[in-house]
């Protein structure tokens, strides 16, 4: 028979930390990390960089993801579920389910794209260059000229475009649970 209880400090103290460490990476990940090692870095050195952290970073998403889940859930017994506490299960649910797929699925695909998509720009003797402005033009008659790298760039950036949505998905519901943790603190 499921009761209602009120979660050790322990288990409070475990989802705030847990929440807040994945919001916070998604954060630097989504929004810091990629412009600053972009302009920095020449485009395959990037591409490497991030073929190396990404599935780390979408595996601790996904653990991350589970464990904020699973405290929930233990806490929250179905039958005795508000609407409010149903959106944030929900919440951390769908974090799950993208993060997973993520992981599994969009985050491999897009790195093979991407390594096909440079193997061809090395081809070229492109891929050296730092920043995105640079040899723009080369890179528009690249595509202009050959329908196999036309292909490989339009895979590359439907997957990336897929996995990128995802994670912009992700990085909402865990936002929006942090706010409501904060709406339930009776005090700071």
């Amino acid at each position: 028979m499921p009761l209602e209880g009120e979660p050790s400090s322990l288990a409070k103290v475990a989802q705030l930390f847990i929440l807040s460490l994945a919001w916070g990476m998604q954060i630097w990940v989504t929004f810091i990390s990629g412009f600053v090692l972009i302009r920095s870095v020449s485009r395959h050195t990037f591409g490497l960089v991030q073929s190396k952290l990404f599935p780390f970073y979408f595996y601790t998403l996904v653990a991350c993801a589970f464990l904020n889940l699973s405290i929930f859930a233990y806490y929250h017994p179905r039958e005795l579920l508000s609407t409010g506490e149903t959106l944030q299960g929900l919440l951390y649910f769908v974090c799950l389910l993208l993060a997973s797929v993520n992981a599994l699925g969009l985050s491999p695909a897009t790195t093979a794209a991407m390594f096909q998509l440079q193997a061809i720009e090395r081809e070229h003797g492109l891929g050296g260059e730092v920043g995105l402005a640079a040899r723009r033009e080369t890179y528009q008659q690249l595509r202009e000229r050959d329908p196999k790298y036309q292909a490989a760039r339009q895979r590359f950036f439907k997957r990336h475009g897929l996995s990128s949505l995802c994670n912009l998905v992700c990085l909402a519901c865990n936002g929006v649970s942090l706010l409501c943790m904060a709406l339930h603190l009776s005090s700071l």
